[in-house]
């Protein structure tokens, strides 16, 4: 699979709001919150085309009894796809190019925080999203067919600006 990050798009919002209102009706009772998270969500920076969205639930076995109804969208259920309680669901168009992700936790968890806070910290911060624009283009000019070696390679950049993320919004 190609890397592939291009400039920020402001229709990548208007995505998100789309397909949240698809999944919302999907998952019904369950879902707690929706939230447009990942490189597309935060301005300005260049991103994989790939919409990323986290739902927080009440209780992740009303997802897990919901999954066909993601499943009629066009999602792929992964399960926790390495993260415990989580619910991975990935979307592509009929050429095989990945469109979506939805990443399921119960609601508060620390991988809901973690995520978030990253995105905000970006969004205040816009310098340090730079430095992450920065640092994806290299490593997709680096690595353009090996994605695993892209992620590789921004992961400690996102531990240590995850870490500072959390601390920033404790104290906001």
């Amino acid at each position: 699979m190609t890397v592939e990050v291009v400039p920020h798009q402001t229709a990548w919002r208007d995505a998100f709001v789309e397909e949240a209102k698809e999944i919302t009706a999907a998952l019904n009772d369950p879902m707690a919150a929706i939230h447009h998270i990942g490189s597309t969500a935060i301005p300005n920076i260049y991103a994989k085309p790939i919409i990323d969205i986290l739902v927080e639930v009440n209780d992740l076995a009303q997802v897990d009894a919901r999954k066909a109804a993601m499943e009629t969208l066009g999602y792929e259920a992964m399960g926790e796809f390495g993260i415990v309680g989580r619910r991975f669901f990935r979307k592509h168009r009929s050429t095989g190019v990945r469109t979506h992700h939805v990443h399921i936790f119960e609601q508060g968890s620390s991988e809901s925080d973690r995520h978030l806070a990253f995105r905000d910290y970006m969004i205040a911060h816009p310098e340090a999203a730079q430095q992450y624009s920065q640092l994806k283009r290299s490593l997709a000019n680096t690595y353009p067919d090996d994605r695993e070696s892209y992620m590789d390679g921004k992961d400690s950049f996102i531990r240590e600006k995850e870490q500072q993320a959390l601390k920033w919004r404790k104290s906001t």
